[in-house]
């Protein structure tokens, strides 16, 4: 029993890694916008796709895998320059003008990823082979060497960006657009490059979360769409806007999907996010982390 505790929180763990990534990508928008970016999930695909096409192109996997967070958070400010920056410009967009945009995006991207690789689904090589580690000693778990590279790069991109909002002046300018927009414009802040930055830092966010689990749970043009709704569930958790609570809600899903998965049914695993979506909205409004303006990125 011990084991099969064991090896529901490893499998557990990881896909609360990722979904940490997508949520962090979540709320770092919804800071800088005060809309939901629903095109989040769409970046996670196009980080995956992007390593497995540079690979095949014959770049090593330590070039391929920047190149293609790089790539995603391209079109992250690509996204927020043509798309919504437009819609804002003349001041007439609301919050949910700007949430159907992203809706927009998210099919425009999906479609043209179809339309540039296929339906298929793709592998990207495993970082450091594919031999299964034990965990626990004898009757304990076996877990991938990827997980831990997922549970590690998704560690220290946590660590780098609370160092980035915490220590550089552009991070500052970033969390002082988030408390109040109008003082931040007031004393020199360009509101709209710290859009623009927002939306590179959660493309990047869930593009990395893209190329370390595309050697697990390999990847398709398609792939953005659950992993998407699921990182928006950790959001909603861990109490939207909030840069801790993101983390902890995308940690709790993954160990709440693992452990249901393992001693309920694996058929339930995908609708646990909307019924946690459903439970935070009824009985706990403000997240794990209370109300949005405790705490900010």
């Amino acid at each position: 029993m011990s084991g099969s505790w064991l090896q529901f929180v490893a499998g557990g763990l990881t896909a609360g890694a990722i979904y940490a990534l997508v949520a962090l990508g979540f709320s770092i928008v919804y800071n800088a916008s005060h809309a939901i970016n629903f095109a989040q999930g769409e970046f996670v695909m196009l980080g995956g796709m992007g390593a497995v096409s540079l690979v095949a192109l014959g770049l090593p996997l330590w070039l391929a895998v920047p190149l293609a967070v790089a790539g995603a958070a391209i079109v992250g400010v690509l996204v927020q320059r043509l798309a919504l920056e437009r819609a804002q410009a003349g001041g007439q967009a609301d919050v949910v003008t700007l949430i159907i945009i992203t809706i927009g995006v998210a099919l425009f991207l999906r479609g043209a990823a179809q339309v540039v690789w296929d339906k298929r689904i793709h592998a990207l090589p495993a970082f450091s082979g594919n031999t299964p580690l034990s965990i626990g000693g004898p009757g304990g778990a076996s877990v991938l060497p990827q997980s831990l590279w997922v549970l590690v790069g998704s560690a220290l991109a946590v660590v780098a960006l609370g160092g980035f909002f915490g220590r550089t002046l552009y991070g500052k300018a970033m969390r002082a657009t988030a408390i109040n927009p109008l003082a931040a414009r007031l004393m020199g802040i360009s509101t709209r490059g710290v859009m623009r930055v927002s939306f590179a830092l959660a493309a990047a966010l869930g593009a990395l979360g893209g190329v370390l689990t595309a050697p697990i749970t390999f990847t398709s043009y398609d792939v953005g769409v659950m992993l998407g709704l699921k990182g928006f569930a950790a959001a909603i958790l861990g109490g939207l806007g909030s840069f801790g609570g993101a983390v902890a809600g995308g940690l709790l899903l993954g160990l709440l999907e693992g452990l249901s998965a393992g001693f309920v049914s694996s058929a339930y695993k995908d609708a646990l996010a909307f019924i946690v979506i459903l439970g935070v909205l009824f009985f706990l409004p403000g997240g794990i982390a209370g109300a949005r303006g405790s705490e900010r990125v």
